[in-house]
């Protein structure tokens, strides 16, 4: 949950319509210069309180304004509430649960005086999200699918390993380090010239991998695709075919590894895999570019025809986005 942006996209509500209910009174935009407020010094007219409330909570226009747009578009469902629960849960559990002290933390960082607009506000932000993802999803190429799908789906790989540790500690010297690592990758190597010398792949799994959890069944992984293991691990593997072995040790995370390709399977078909493919391209655009959530909300808005019928709040409008766009870059 990244809460410096739940922080600068705080929920209000306001109301254009003035109501006095002392003398029965009603003040209104219509009626801008009819008295609001009389006080011994003079008097507040509706006008004057606009003018104050547009400079200072444009943000409760704009969650007016995504109200009208995403409430009826993203109805409350199972999935929102599980997950506004959820940021509930976290929020309480990072600043505490008692109730009053809650409350407080609540309103001073989030602007929101109960825990029922806290969640209101919640709701809008994950209507929001749905909103993006759904537009960026949308505004995605056959072309990108087409790329994605060409170099990033594949069949299920099958395959084993054997694993040779890097045995140093995170205390260890640059020195001690370096030490453990040559040792390593040089047993590796003497594995693979036994391999290359015709001795039986599990035998040398069963007797030199440090992975405890295949070791015995000859180092076998199973079947598994492209975000299942680290990504030297898996450059190495689709280069081989099937029966082959890597000729050099491969280093990841974990230390020196040989690798046996087994079998993998036809790739899913574009169609089947489609709906994935535009889901993963949108994460990767909204990780890759920080300011596109905010960039991608100016464009809906502006495609469903929002009018500014006040010059000042058209700008007040632009420079909320542009320092939310400028506090994510920031922050990135």
């Amino acid at each position: 949950m990244n809460y410096k942006k739940i922080i600068t996209t705080i929920t209000f509500v306001i109301s254009i319509t003035l109501i006095l209910t002392g003398c029965g009174k009603k003040a209104e935009l219509n009626d801008a210069n009819k008295t609001a407020v009389s006080v011994k010094g003079g008097k507040i007219t509706a006008t004057d309180y606009y003018n104050e409330i547009k400079k200072t909570n444009i943000s409760k226009i704009v969650d007016m304004i995504d109200h009208k747009l995403f409430d009826k578009k993203y109805p409350q469902n199972e999935e929102e509430n599980t997950e506004v629960k959820k940021q509930m849960e976290q929020l309480k559990s990072n600043y505490g649960n008692d109730d009053e002290t809650f409350k407080n933390i609540i309103k001073q960082y989030f602007g929101v005086n109960s825990e029922k607009e806290l969640e209101d506000m919640l709701r809008l932000e994950y209507k929001r999200n749905e909103a993006v993802k759904d537009y960026i999803e949308d505004s995605l190429t056959d072309n990108e699918i087409k790329k994605y799908y060409d170099e990033n789906i594949m069949g299920n790989i099958k395959a084993s390993h054997i694993l040779i540790k890097v045995d140093a500690k995170d205390d260890s010297t640059d020195e001690e380090k370096k030490a453990a690592e040559e040792k390593a990758k040089k047993e590796a190597e003497k594995i693979i010239k036994k391999l290359n010398n015709g001795e039986d792949f599990s035998k040398l799994a069963k007797k030199y991998s440090d992975d405890d959890a295949n070791k015995n069944d000859g180092g076998n992984l199973g079947y598994f695709n492209n975000d299942d293991m680290d990504e030297n691990f898996m450059e190495a593997v689709k280069k081989l075919e099937n029966n082959e072995y890597t000729k050099e040790p491969v280093k990841t995370q974990y230390g020196y590894h040989i690798i046996l390709k087994i079998d993998q399977k036809k790739k899913a078909s574009l169609k089947s895999v489609k709906s994935d493919i535009k889901t993963k391209l949108t994460e990767e655009k909204l990780a890759n570019d920080s300011a596109l959530h905010y960039n991608t909300l100016i464009e809906i808005r502006e495609k469903n025809n929002i009018k500014w019928n006040d010059d000042e709040l058209k700008k007040e409008y632009k420079d909320l986005m542009n320092q939310l766009i400028k506090n994510t870059t920031n922050n990135s």
